[in-house]
C-alpha cells in the first residue's frame, strides 16, 4: 500500500492506495509534510483533488478500492450519485437504498466512509437542513458544500 500526503485548504490529506485502486483519503489535523514525489498509484487522485479545490474539478474518475462490508459499499456507491453542489438528507439516502428504516445504518456507513471528498459524504445533511456529524469536523462539512455551491453571493453595493 502506497501513502502520500497532499496539502488542501482544509488540512493535510493522507492518500493510500495501490494498483487495485484508492483505498482511503483522510484529512488530518497534524502537521505532516507534503509528499515531494507522489507514488504513481496516487498521482491521479492527488491531481483530481487539486482540481476539486481549485474549483475546476466537479467529479472524480478514479479506481476505488475501499475496505468495508457490502452494505457500507452500497451506501458509498449511492453517495457517488449525489450531484456536485447538491445535498440530500440521511432519510432521502435511506429511501434511495430501498429501506427508510435503515436510516441509522445508513448514517453509520456514511460516517465510516474512507474516501474523503471523492465519495461525497459531506453532501448528506439532516432532514431539517442541519449539518450533522462529520468525521472531518463540522467546520469542514460546512466549507465543502459552500465550495461546491455554484451560486456565489454578490454584493449589492
Amino acid at each position: 500500500m502506497e501513502t502520500a500526503f497532499v496539502q488542501t485548504p482544509l488540512g493535510m490529506a493522507k492518500l493510500e492506495g495501490d494498483e487495485n485502486g484508492l483505498a482511503s483519503i483522510t484529512v488530518l489535523d497534524s502537521d505532516e509534510t507534503p509528499t515531494d514525489i507522489l507514488p504513481s498509484e496516487l498521482e491521479e487522485a492527488a491531481y483530481q483533488l487539486k482540481e476539486y479545490f481549485e474549483g475546476t474539478g466537479t467529479y472524480f474518475d478514479l479506481l476505488l478500492n475501499p475496505s468495508g462490508i457490502d452494505f457500507q459499499k452500497s451506501v458509498w456507491a449511492a453517495l457517488q450519485d449525489i450531484p456536485y453542489g447538491k445535498t440530500v438528507s440521511y432519510l432521502d439516502l435511506s429511501k434511495t437504498l430501498g429501506d427508510v428504516k435503515a436510516i441509522r445504518a445508513v448514517a453509520s456507513a456514511n460516517g465510516k466512509n474512507p474516501l474523503w471528498i471523492v465519495v461525497p459524504c459531506h453532501r448528506v445533511i439532516g432532514s431539517d437542513g442541519s449539518l450533522t456529524g462529520y468525521a472531518g469536523g463540522l467546520h469542514r462539512k460546512k466549507w465543502l458544500p459552500d465550495h461546491e455551491n455554484p451560486v456565489k453571493q454578490q454584493t449589492l453595493f
